[in-house]
């Protein structure tokens, strides 16, 4: 799958993440979408870092990826690896 046809749908996907775990939704919904290679998803959180510690989520991500993985198979049909950037 291309990296455009996730960020056609990455909206749906969030919206899907939320209703099934807010949690999840809250750390992942400030990603940028940065490469879809092989099966891999790379995200970018540099954004949400300019913000301290009210918006750093990444030591909580770790133990939501499988919301986010579930989420996108949901959408897309497709499943994939999550990579942080």
């Amino acid at each position: 799958m291309e990296i455009e046809q996730i960020r056609l749908r990455w909206n749906d996907v969030l919206d899907t993440l939320e209703s099934h775990n807010r949690v999840a939704w809250i750390a992942y919904f400030d990603a940028r979408l940065i490469s879809c290679i092989d099966g891999v998803l790379t995200l970018d959180f540099s954004d949400s870092r300019k913000f301290a510690t009210s918006h750093e989520y990444s030591e909580t991500r770790p133990n939501l990826k499988a919301a986010l993985v579930a989420a996108i198979e949901e959408v897309l049909g497709v499943t994939m690896e999550i990579k942080e950037q």
